[in-house]
């Protein structure tokens, strides 16, 4: 797909980190660029900087993602791409001992259910209601549209702590191939990128000790990565037709270790 001031985009996240880069990588090019996001002060600063427009949502409430996406095209008309890339969570075991009564407690469901839905819920609701409004569109160059969602390593690596979060990086993985078939007779496709450790916000608030450590276990280049290389790859699947139902690991070579 092109990518020109004829197109237009939304990036979940794009407050900061991997979404905010590919906010402004995709802005680069011309593309209009909506940034969903709950911090409003960071979110209005970067739609200032590329001339975008932020859209406060909590990707939590349908009804306020629905407000977003309405928000976002009455400002750029039907976006062709749509990039998800908020995330995060809690850690926390799938047991854990209570010190003061010395028996062992299961997860609380809803921390668990939260992980999940902020991590996939969310993709998937804004999968869909993206994917609805671009099958209503005339192709171009064969193709009405390009959804990427966000992974993570620990989709496969899943680490001490990381049920949660790794359940729902996984079943993102899962349903990239069934969504890129849905979609298929739509023209829209459908990639998901899986990154490893890269220099975000959460990242680099860790200890000095904590992030040399961790950088130190990248087998080459032993350095996290940088935001724009995440955009980089987003801008690469939009732009090459042929990247379809793909999940694609962006990692320096990494497997992560149980702890």
């Amino acid at each position: 797909m092109k990518l020109d001031s004829s197109v237009a985009a939304i990036v979940t996240g794009a407050a900061s980190g991997l979404g905010e880069a590919t906010a402004r990588a995709l802005a680069a090019t011309g593309v209009r660029v909506a940034i969903f996001d709950l911090n409003e002060a960071m979110g209005e600063q970067i739609a200032r900087d590329i001339g975008g427009v932020f859209c406060k949502v909590d990707l939590t409430q349908d009804q306020s993602t629905s407000s977003a996406f309405e928000q976002a095209r009455d400002a750029h008309g039907q976006e062709r791409i749509m990039i998800n890339c908020a995330g995060g969570g809690v850690p926390g075991k799938t047991i854990r001992k209570n010190r003061d009564t010395g028996r062992f407690e299961p997860m609380a469901i809803e921390t668990f259910i939260r992980v999940v839905h902020i991590n996939l819920v969310s993709a998937f609701q804004c999968t869909a209601k993206a994917a609805a409004g671009m099958a209503a569109m005339e192709p171009i160059d064969g193709e009405r549209g390009v959804i990427i969602n966000t992974a993570s390593a620990a989709a496969q690596d899943g680490q001490v702590g990381q049920v949660s979060y790794a359940a729902a990086k996984a079943a993102i993985v899962g349903m990239t191939l069934p969504i890129a078939r849905d979609l298929s007779s739509e023209g829209i496709r459908v990639a998901t990128i899986m990154p490893g450790m890269f220099a975000t916000p959460p990242m680099m608030a860790s200890p000095d000790s904590v992030r040399d450590s961790l950088s130190a276990s990248v087998p080459f280049p032993k350095r996290f990565g940088n935001p724009p290389e995440f955009a980089s790859l987003a801008l690469e699947i939009v732009r090459n037709g042929y990247i379809n139902g793909e999940t694609i690991r962006l990692d320096a070579a990494i497997r992560m270790p149980p702890r």
